[in-house]
């Protein structure tokens, strides 16, 4: 005790517990904003990839995922439908896919694919995000005699083709984009990683 009557020892003591709950509480405090910053485990799910199986899908049917809220379309294309591709390239605005932010690298070829016979695409119109109708058949009478099949988006008329190429003179500005994707074996595929032409 000092001479003026104040316990030093306990003073110290009492202090020092202040200090430790004082920080205990700003953790308190601190925490839970840090924690804001964090994805939230429904944002991570969002953005994971996704796995399909393709293996039930048959020649000229599509399947839908779902991968980062967007709709995914697999297409299984026909020897027809990959026959008739190239005959659309004076129809088309961007036929060599040289937009390079369309489609990763190992997609930039005729069929915008790894495998020739498998379209996986986003099933966003490129204009103003509506979801184009699949429309596999051959010359229907509101699409036109030279319709191939392919993407059409009832919201302003964009046409995309079985490689998700835009037509020229439509509102959509761009192709279809193509995720990066890869193959686990003949008949599971991944949506969201980036595993090249494997």
């Amino acid at each position: 005790m000092s001479a003026d009557g104040v316990d030093l020892k306990r003073r110290r003591t009492l202090t020092l517990a202040t200090s430790a709950v004082g920080a205990v509480g700003a953790g308190f405090v601190v925490y839970p904003f840090l924690a804001a910053w964090a994805p939230s485990e429904k944002a991570k799910a969002a953005g994971a990839p996704v796995e399909a199986n393709i293996g039930k899908l048959e020649p000229g049917q599509m399947m839908r995922v779902k991968w980062r809220g967007k709709p995914v379309w697999i297409v299984f294309r026909t020897e027809q439908n990959l026959k008739d591709l190239p005959t659309l390239d004076a129809t088309l605005q961007d036929p060599a896919s040289d937009d390079t932010g369309q489609q990763p690298d190992y997609c930039k070829n005729p069929v915008r694919s790894i495998k020739g016979k498998y379209l996986v695409a986003v099933g966003i119109c490129t204009h103003l995000g509506c979801s184009p109708t699949y429309r596999p058949e051959v010359a229907p009478a509101d699409l036109g005699p030279e319709w191939k099949g392919g993407f059409f988006c009832p919201c302003h008329g964009s046409r995309f083709d079985l490689a998700g190429r835009v037509y020229a003179g439509v509102p959509a500005p761009t192709n279809l984009e193509i995720p990066p994707y890869q193959y686990l074996s003949d008949t599971r595929i991944v949506i969201g990683t980036d595993g090249g032409a494997s």
